[in-house]
C-alpha cells in the first residue's frame, strides 16, 4: 500500500507558480491576473506495531491581482486581505514596543 503522506507531498510539490497565479482573465479588454499567497504541509507516522496515520493541508490566501489595461500594468492589492494580516501583526508589534518601552523605563 502506498504511502499517501508521500504521495500527496510530491503532488504539491509540483505545483510551484500555479499555485500562486491564477489564470489570465479578459474582461472589456482588461487583462486580469490574480495573486494568492499560497503554502502547504503534510506529515504522517506509524508506531511499531505498524499502526499510522497521515494528513495534510494547504491554505491559499488572495494578494490581489496584476491588471494590464493597454500598456499600462499595476497591482492592485485585496484590502480585506491586507487587513486581516495587518491586525494580527500591528497587534504584536504594539506588545512588543510596550515591553521595549517599559524594559527602558527601568
Amino acid at each position: 500500500m502506498p504511502n499517501i503522506a508521500l504521495e500527496l507531498g510530491k503532488q504539491s510539490a509540483t505545483l510551484g507558480v500555479k499555485s500562486a497565479y491564477g489564470e489570465q482573465q479578459d474582461l472589456d479588454g482588461i487583462r486580469i491576473v490574480p495573486v494568492a499567497l499560497t503554502w502547504s504541509g503534510f506529515g504522517g507516522g506509524a508506531d511499531e506495531a505498524g499502526n499510522g496515520g497521515g494528513g495534510g493541508g494547504s491554505v491559499a490566501i488572495p494578494v490581489g491581482a496584476y491588471i494590464r489595461h493597454g500598456d499600462e500594468l499595476r497591482f492592485e492589492p485585496n484590502i480585506v486581505s491586507l487587513i486581516a494580516v495587518s491586525i494580527p501583526f500591528v497587534w504584536v508589534a504594539g506588545r512588543a514596543l510596550s515591553r521595549v518601552i517599559k524594559f527602558l523605563k527601568k
